[in-house]
């Protein structure tokens, strides 16, 4: 079941972008994990790169992923040291290196940490909180994020209803949305209260807001939505809007592929 979902889910989102080939030159640049697509666009723009020796100024410029990039003021030859790192993700923060509104954003959390330019592995919604990955190697990154082979997503929901069995199966069968197909792999209850509970949800693939709409979809709101594990990399006792960087063999298993 995991692996026909997995494969239907690679279907309708089209195979991942390949890393060779030609592409913006300002992707270019994001992929290489030295900077934002939005900081190499500026650069770009301001004209301190040069590509095979030729000044560009179009940051959609088609660039081939091996061409010999120049940014004046930044050691471009230099070797990019690849960091890996987990954010215990507090509610409020977007998911964005700015913000057209102004608001907060999950970089906040590294202020003074002197980390290199790192990505967002995936994304949590303003409202959500919990476990982040970010990291500056874009191949680690698309195998976590693969439809087809990245790590199960694992969510503490709290929920304005309590729900019966019949409740929960349905969960599981999931929804058609906005043409989109939506449900879950696993969902258990972990607790219940008087007029709320706390569901345990599971899902092989993200889509967005996913869990949000499927529940909505069943008439549930949602309270509070935490993510608290990828794969085996769990949430642990991090403080929220801590973050620490992965062991190696912490890094190597999320690259896995799931069921490995």
């Amino acid at each position: 079941m995991r692996d026909t979902r997995k494969r239907a889910a690679a279907t309708r989102r089209g195979p991942a972008a390949p890393e060779g080939g030609t592409h913006g030159l300002a992707r270019v640049l994001s992929k290489r994990g030295l900077c934002s697509r939005t900081q190499a666009a500026r650069w770009i723009a301001e004209g301190r790169v040069r590509v095979d020796g030729r000044l560009v100024r179009d940051p959609e410029a088609r660039t081939h992923a091996d061409a010999a990039i120049v940014v004046a003021g930044l050691d471009t030859a230099a070797a990019v040291e690849r960091r890996y790192v987990m954010l215990d993700k507090p509610r409020g923060l977007v998911t964005t290196t700015a913000d057209e509104q102004g608001r907060d954003t999950v970089y906040r959390a590294f202020d003074g940490a002197g980390l290199p330019w790192l990505a967002p592995v995936g994304r949590l919604d303003k409202a959500s909180e919990g476990l982040l990955l970010f990291t500056n190697d874009p191949v680690w990154a698309a195998a976590v994020t693969s439809p087809e082979h990245g790590p199960d997503k694992t969510y503490h929901v709290q929920v304005d209803a309590l729900l019966d069995p019949a409740a929960v199966e349905r969960l599981r069968g999931g929804v058609v949305d906005a043409g989109e197909r939506l449900a879950a792999r696993h969902v258990r209850e972990l607790r219940r209260g008087t007029r709320n509970s706390w569901l345990e949800i599971v899902l092989d693939e993200g889509r967005n807001r996913q869990i949000r709409r499927l529940l909505a979809a069943h008439g549930i709101g949602v309270l509070r939505l935490v993510r608290v594990a990828i794969g085996a990399l769990e949430l642990g006792t991090l403080p929220r809007g801590a973050w620490r960087e992965l062991s190696p063999d912490e890094v190597r298993a999320l690259a896995m592929p799931a069921g490995d």
